[in-house]
């Protein structure tokens, strides 16, 4: 799923590592936190800085590295597309209807749940790298879609910026317009809110050079 979008980002001289999560993403996010830290301390002897780019739940491990393992100090970007960094609605149904069918990481993922309040104080964005966050208006997992947003952070709904752009949650990592933002955000210059106008521009970047 995330192969599309690692890859443009090689295209651009990067090196990147997709992390496989444990237990296929359904156990403990801390655990996948701490993943995300083996992965970091790695990759910093090869680098002066680190972007963190998570997808769905990847966001929220993202985050609980970057707010309880060191991250914040030597990550430059973060970048979370379509994260339930506010809960989703489904993860609570879920558990409240059929708790013994809701896993660790969906039971984390509820709307209110303590990690999820935890994450979220005293602040949303920890200060050091500069962040930045995606979803869809038409998300069928996280919801509200709104979820997806941060205070301090550069927060784009993609039809607020393409207005025909119909993509789901399991589509968003290979949805041009997304790709097109990512490199956005981890480029040189700071990252700004893209506009309607800015719409064609992003999905053509998302293209590959070669």
């Amino acid at each position: 799923m995330l192969t599309r979008l690692a890859d443009r980002i090689r295209d651009t001289g990067r090196t990147v590592q997709v992390l496989s999560l444990p237990d296929n993403g359904r156990g403990d996010l801390r655990v996948q936190a701490q993943l995300v830290a083996a992965a970091a301390s790695k990759l910093r002897g090869k680098a002066p800085s680190i972007d963190v780019i998570g997808y769905s739940a990847g966001g929220v491990a993202a985050r609980l590295w970057l707010k309880d393992y060191g991250g914040a100090a030597v990550t430059r970007r973060v970048v979370t597309i379509g994260s339930p960094n506010h809960g989703t609605q489904l993860a609570g149904l879920a558990f409240a209807v059929a708790a013994d069918s809701c896993p660790t990481a969906c039971q984390q993922l509820a709307d209110h749940s303590r990690l999820i309040t935890a994450l979220n104080s005293p602040t949303e964005t920890p200060p050091g790298p500069l962040w930045t966050t995606m979803w869809t208006k038409v998300d069928d997992t996280v919801v509200p879609a709104s979820s997806g947003q941060l205070r301090g952070a550069v927060n784009t709904e993609l039809q607020s910026v393409c207005a025909d752009d119909t993509v789901r949650h399991t589509q968003l990592p290979n949805d041009p317009l997304v790709i097109g933002i990512v490199l956005g955000s981890i480029a040189l210059d700071p990252p700004i809110k893209p506009t309607a106008p800015d719409c064609n521009h992003l999905r053509e970047a998302a293209a590959f050079d070669s």
